[in-house]
Parts: structure tokens; C-alpha cells; sequence
């Protein structure tokens, strides 16, 4: 397929409420929107490092930058029969995943949509229906969040995602245990900590947890290899597995035990599905997470968690829990009790509102 023309969008969609974690509070979530066109079809893709290089090096406005100004030209205009030639076209350039992810999306809702099938189904899922869970950030009082916890368990959620960062640590999640005795929960450090703080993650050991996700740096890989050889809860790695040989190596120093796929942190399709594959053979279960995109970024999210070694509930979302009015359309919602299924497609079946793109747009290219 030959791209022909190549939009970008640099957007901010306000949120229903701040969402915090430990890297910081955000009222609004700032993320790239890219359209490729080829032979008469398209495909959208997203990337949301957000406004600050906080959860990554990444930010919104680097990324509508080097997407303009250096990745973008070095794919108009050329034959792209694949997400490994896409990513072959853009091997000069060092790092910048979520640029090159939001890219490769694109070009897979363009080649799924090329082929008139579902996204799931173009990347070999099982079938459009998905597990999604529930996730918390920091709130104001753990009394509210106990409250928020039952409201989720009414509604039948299969597990609860908490965020866990320095003030908001062994005091929470201890209430939330002795409230909740039978509930799946995990907790989310992002890369709050180091191995100083060895002794308090050793603590999470009673309280029965899935697992702690991304406890250490964002980029290591050896300290989080030393904790989980001195821990009992599993160990899942998010920001360190941003390629398919960080999550080979991961592996093989025994780093982790699940591993948390966010597809633009990692490139992509083309490099989730990679990365996937090996933590299959290695008999490393992974599962689907999320940074608040639209419902554009949250489609490709729905089709690899249908993969077959996809075993924990998804981070994706229904619009209304974070949004008012979802950019992407149709919106996100719940199939059925903690389930979402994906659109009947063809691709992602997912496009971005003309209006609510106008009005939401900080910047915007043609290549």
C-alpha cells in the first residue's frame, strides 16, 4: 500500500476528573492522532505520552513534532507492505516509541480495513469480546475509595487496579484488603521506587496481591530481577518492556513474572504481537493496558487483548468513566458485566468525531 497522505493532530481532551498517580496529577490528557491514507482507504492511529515527559521520555508535543518533521516524511510516499517494513523505514531514528506506535497502529487499522475485517481478527485474536477491569487513582481519602471499590464490585468487575505511590502505600491497601477479602487487586508503583524501599514492597506479601506492576525505575531491568527473587508476589513489568529484546531479556534474568503491554510504549502492533509471542513461549502471561486514550487508541488496546496470552483483565476503559464525551466514536462501552467487545469493524470501526477533533485540536499537519 502506498501512503499517500499522512494527517497529524496534537489533541487535549479534558477529563471527567483529575487522574492521579505517582508521577504526577493530569485534569486533561494530551495525545497525537495520525490518519494514513492509501488506495482509497485509511486507518487512524493514537499515541498519549501525555503533556509532560513523566511516565516516559516522550511527550505530546515532541511527538506531533518528530512525527512532522522526521518520521512522517520518511513514510509518504513509499510502499508499505508491512508493519516490519514500516518499522525497517524507521530503524534511523532512535527511541521515540510512541511516535513510531501511533504510526504502525495507523497502518494496521489501514491494512485490516484494506482486507474488510475486524482488527482482532486481521491479528489473529480469538474473539471480540474482552475481560476489562476496574482501576483508582489516588483519591482523597481511603474512606472514598473503599466506597468506590464496592461501587465497582456491585457492577461485577473482575479486579481492581490500585495506583501506589509514596503517601498513599501500606495504610491503603490494607484497607482495602480487610474490606474486600476476596477481591483480585494489583497495585501500580510506577516506577515510584528503588530497592531503599525494599523492605515496604516486601510487606505487599500479606496482602495476597495479583501482582505489583513496574515497582522499580522505568528502565531497569536487573534491580527488578534482585526484588523478585526476594519477594513472593509476582512481579509485572510495564515501563522497562518498551521493545520486544527489553522484554527477551526481562526474561531471561527472571525480572518479572506477567508482563503489561501498552501498545504505543512498545512501538505498536507490529512489536506487541513480537512481544507477545515471547513471553508466550516463555510461559510469561501478559495483559493489555492503557493511558487514557480516545476511544481511537483504546480500539487497538480491545483487539490485542484478544489474543490468546492475554490472561488479566484489560486497562480499557468505558468513555464515561473518564470523559464526558469521547473524541473517537462510537464510544466505549460495556458489553456486559466487565466486559467490552470490539466493533464489528471493518479495522478498528473506530473514527474520530469531525467536531470534537476541530474543537480539541492544539496543532495539526499534512504531509
Amino acid at each position: 500500500m502506498k501512503i499517500e497522505r499522512i494527517e497529524i493532530y496534537r489533541v487535549d481532551q479534558p477529563l471527567v476528573y483529575p487522574f492521579r498517580t505517582a508521577f504526577g496529577n493530569n485534569e486533561s490528557i494530551e495525545s497525537v492522532l495520525v490518519k494514513l491514507s492509501a488506495d482509497g482507504v485509511h486507518g487512524w492511529g493514537e499515541g498519549a505520552p501525555w503533556q509532560d515527559p513523566a511516565y516516559c521520555s516522550e511527550w505530546a508535543s515532541g511527538q506531533f513534532l518528530v512525527t512532522r518533521d522526521r518520521l512522517g516524511p520518511r513514510l509518504v510516499g513509499q510502499d508499505i507492505s508491512s508493519g516490519e517494513q514500516l518499522h525497517e523505514r524507521l530503524s534511523i531514528f532512535k527511541g521515540n516509541e510512541f511516535a513510531k506506535g501511533a504510526l504502525d497502529n495507523a497502518w494496521w487499522d489501514l491494512y485490516a480495513r484494506s482486507r474488510g475485517e475486524p482488527l482482532w481478527k486481521t491479528i489473529g485474536g480469538t474473539g471480540p469480546t474482552i475481560d476489562v477491569g476496574a482501576d483508582f487513582g489516588v483519591m482523597e481519602t481511603i474512606d472514598l475509595l473503599i466506597e468506590t471499590i464496592g461501587q465497582a464490585m456491585a457492577e461485577g468487575f473482575k479486579r481492581v487496579k490500585l495506583k501506589y505511590r509514596p503517601g498513599w502505600e501500606l495504610d491503603m491497601i490494607s484497607a482495602a484488603r480487610a474490606a474486600f477479602p476476596d477481591t483480585v487487586f494489583h497495585v501500580d508503583c510506577n516506577s515510584a521506587y528503588t530497592l531503599d524501599d525494599s523492605p515496604m514492597l516486601h510487606q505487599l506479601d500479606q496482602y495476597d496481591l495479583k501482582f505489583i506492576e513496574q515497582p522499580l525505575m522505568n528502565d531497569d531491568l536487573v534491580d527488578h530481577a534482585h526484588l523478585q527473587s526476594e519477594i513472593k508476589t509476582p512481579i509485572c513489568l510495564d515501563e522497562s518492556i518498551i521493545s520486544p529484546a527489553k522484554a527477551r531479556k526481562a526474561i531471561a534474568i527472571g525480572a518479572c513474572r506477567w508482563v503489561n503491554i501498552k501498545s504505543c510504549r512498545v512501538g505498536g502492533i507490529t512489536n506487541a504481537l513480537k512481544i507477545n509471542s515471547i513471553c508466550e513461549e516463555a510461559g510469561i502471561p501478559c495483559w493489555i493496558g492503557g493511558m487514557l486514550e480516545s476511544a481511537i487508541g483504546q480500539a487497538h488496546s480491545i483487539a490485542l487483548a484478544t489474543l490468546a496470552n492475554m490472561k488479566y483483565p484489560a486497562d480499557i476503559f468505558p468513555t464515561d468513566r473518564f470523559y464526558h464525551d469521547d473524541l473517537g466514536k462510537p464510544e466505549i462501552k460495556l458489553s456486559g458485566p466487565s466486559q467490552i467487545t470490539a466493533e464489528p469493524g471493518p479495522g478498528t470501526g473506530v473514527e474520530p468525531d469531525p467536531k470534537l477533533l476541530e474543537k480539541m485540536t492544539i496543532e495539526k499537519a499534512v504531509l
